[in-house]
């Protein structure tokens, strides 16, 4: 039986389910895997369940949670007792509790608090007021992952990368200026259609030809990296595209039908672009050299 990857957070955005696609463009190699945006780092399980990277670098300029992260790598036990009794709590007053642990976590941020809001909450989204509180609502009709299933996900996660993982919390820029070509970087940063926007996501400000010149950077010093960044829906276009002087391979990856157009009876499939940089596409095809199924993917 093949043992699933565990996803101990859920989280809107994640990468989980392209993952086997974006995975089939690492080559395996004694790696540190870095994700200067890491989020719930379905990129990093996945890599570490294939044994595509000896390392990890997770991170993330959310605070609570770099802080949930930390929990999971050093304290999976106590966060899963936590995780449990909170589930358990709620049953017969979901709602008021939901509003109760969001209150609690506002004023004192504790991991646990955290898990259990976005395991309860819609779509598993990060959203905060003006004030700065953590502000989206429960998803009635459902009261998250059961606490045996939270635990399983969460002592996995640590298992799998536990003892080979650096957590920071930072600015991305300042990961970047730490990387070395002995890095494979996996970049998934906030979309170009939120970032530019007013918008209440914790994510910080993405500029665009910031982004770029650090990824002109990462070449210079020859770090390989890969790139997830916007994409369309039909025709429709979401962001500036990376420039082409960057000398970037573009690919775009089927994520399965836009949510809006189904709401609207439409059916429109939506693309996710990815960007392989120069020396990751060299390093693949020299690999792929002696191997026509992996060659074919590649070419």
């Amino acid at each position: 039986m093949v043992t699933p990857i565990p996803h101990p957070i859920p989280y809107q955005g994640s990468k989980r389910g392209l993952a086997p696609t974006i995975l089939a463009m690492m080559p395996r190699g004694p790696w540190r895997l870095v994700e200067p945006f890491a989020g719930s780092a379905a990129i990093s399980l996945a890599a570490a369940h294939q044994r595509k990277a000896s390392s990890f670098w997770l991170n993330d300029a959310h605070a609570p949670l770099f802080a949930l992260w930390n929990m999971i790598l050093d304290e999976p036990q106590s966060l899963a007792r936590k995780y449990g009794r909170l589930w358990r709590e709620q049953t017969g007053r979901e709602r008021p509790y939901f509003d109760m642990v969001r209150a609690r976590f506002n004023r004192d941020q504790r991991p646990a608090d955290f898990l259990y809001l976005l395991a309860r909450c819609v779509k598993a989204a990060v959203r905060y007021n003006a004030a700065g509180e953590f502000n989206n609502t429960p998803d009635n009709r459902r009261r998250g992952a059961r606490p045996d299933t939270m635990r399983t996900r969460i002592l996995a996660a640590s298992a799998l990368l536990g003892g080979r993982t650096t957590t920071t919390c930072q600015d991305y820029r300042a990961v970047l200026d730490s990387c070395c070509d002995k890095d494979l970087v996996y970049l998934d940063p906030p979309y170009q259609g939120v970032s530019r926007q007013k918008d209440n996501r914790y994510a910080p400000r993405i500029v665009h030809d910031e982004f770029c010149e650090c990824l002109g950077e990462l070449n210079r010093r020859k770090v390989m990296y890969i790139v997830s960044y916007d994409g369309r829906t039909g025709e429709k276009r979401f962001g500036e595209s990376l420039p082409a002087s960057l000398g970037l391979r573009h690919l775009e990856i089927c994520a399965g039908r836009s949510t809006q157009a189904t709401l609207l009876g439409r059916k429109r499939l939506t693309y996710e672009s990815l960007y392989l940089s120069g020396r990751l596409t060299t390093a693949l095809r020299r690999s792929a050299a002696g191997n026509p199924t992996r060659r074919s993917r590649i070419a």
